[in-house]
């Protein structure tokens, strides 16, 4: 685990960096108002790439994991899925390319000089499927620090994307650089995966078999219910907060989002890569609590240290990363902050919901969960503004760990 943790831990930290000079270029380039139209573009590309890849992500690493030394079971594995995903691929970007009108009216207005994002979008999907589905399979074979670097050279070749693009179209470019550095991604991960498993001779049509996609589709609805309905959900507020106070206070509050979603990489990242195959294969009760107290022991301190050290230096942060314009979003710290505290103890209880296959328990909490955030969000954006909107994200995710807390009890304690 030390050695995944630091090759990851320089995995995010180069992310972060990407992360800062990207954040930078986009407050100098597009201000507020283009942070809140990238935030739109985001948690439509999430739900996107989400319903692309069917919610399978956690079911293949789960199952490659389980079948890695059945060749026969595993061929069958890969063989259904890939063919699967392409031809839900296709469909996708066809449907995506004749209404691309209808969708950018949808995320961002009557701004139709956006409309080649999505058309642009509608052509390089397929690879967004492809692309996380290379990456599940290796990570299900437990090849985690494989995983890492494919990460670490798509946020090299992102950011350059990023740059390029944003200098010279400002906020168009912006949005396609979120388009186009997924396709980039695909390339890189094949070139690693190949080397792995060799696809064209792998994949063979007879292997096919509907009793995987039966295995794997209460995966997909887990899926489906918390990566497409909460970008969505996500989407919805900010909406209303640029109906109710304006664009540029939904820019600040895009703008916390987007560092909370940095430092929260660290955690997200080696959940999935080390902690998700080992609760796979967890035997009994008492398997898992070691391994649910082995993150609250060695990675939970951290995080919260680290956040210690970011709540105190917010001023310096925002203008570093950003400019002086955007140093309202100075007051959404300390709930952001506690609120990832209370989502990242409830993030690996969560993670045994797909590891253990725990489907309708999972859509009610994450349901549960979603209606919280939503009316908390309209109760709180009206009595404290801005703010309220991240005291409602604090709120969501306290409750939501009480609820797992009380579920595995037994697995915890």
């Amino acid at each position: 685990m030390f050695k995944i943790t630091s090759l990851n831990s320089f995995s995010v930290f180069l992310k972060i960096g990407i992360g800062l000079i990207t954040s930078k270029i986009l407050a100098i380039f597009v201000g507020p108002s283009g942070m809140a139209l990238v935030g739109n573009l985001r948690n439509f590309l999430t739900s996107l790439e989400n319903i692309s890849t069917l919610g399978f992500q956690n079911g293949i690493v789960k199952y490659t994991a389980e079948n890695e030394k059945n060749k026969i079971e595993f061929q069958k594995v890969v063989t259904t899925v890939l063919i699967t995903l392409v031809f839900v691929a296709l469909l996708l970007s066809g449907i995506l390319f004749f209404t691309a009108s209808f969708w950018n009216e949808k995320i961002f207005g009557n701004n139709s000089e956006y409309l080649l994002v999505f058309k642009v979008l509608a052509l390089v999907l397929p690879s967004y499927g492809l692309s996380i589905f290379l990456i599940s399979v290796i990570n299900g074979l437990g090849k985690f620090k494989k995983v890492i670097w494919i990460n670490i050279f798509g946020n090299i070749i992102g950011l350059l994307t990023s740059i390029f693009l944003i200098l010279q179209f400002k906020t168009t470019g912006a949005l396609l650089a979120i388009v186009i550095a997924p396709a980039l991604l695909f390339c890189i991960t094949l070139y690693w995966v190949q080397n792995e498993i060799q696809f064209l001779q792998f994949v063979k049509f007879s292997l096919f078999d509907f009793k995987i996609l039966k295995n794997l589709s209460s995966y997909s609805l887990m899926a489906l219910v918390s990566s497409v309905l909460g970008p969505f959900v996500f989407l919805a507020i900010r909406n209303h907060i640029i109906q109710k106070l304006g664009i540029e206070q939904a820019g600040y509050w895009e703008t916390m989002s987007r560092i909370s979603t940095y430092y929260l990489l660290f955690v997200s990242t080696i959940l999935s890569v080390y902690f998700l195959p080992r609760l796979s294969k967890a035997p009994d009760n008492l398997k898992t609590k070691s391994i649910f107290w082995q993150f609250y022991k060695f990675i939970l301190p951290v995080f919260v240290l680290g956040l210690t050290v970011i709540y105190f230096g917010r001023y310096f942060i925002i203008q570093l990363l950003f400019t002086k314009e955007f140093l309202p979003v100075t007051d959404l710290f300390f709930w952001q902050l506690l609120g990832d505290v209370f989502k990242v103890c409830s993030l690996i209880l969560g993670l045994q919901f797909f590891a253990k296959k725990m489907t309708s328990a999972f859509i009610i909490s994450e349901l549960f969960s979603l209606s919280v955030l939503y009316f908390a969000s309209l109760y709180f954006i009206k009595v404290f503004n801005i703010e309220g909107v991240v005291i409602a994200y604090a709120f969501q995710n306290f409750v939501y760990l009480i609820v797992l807390f009380i579920y595995f009890r037994e697995s915890l304690f």
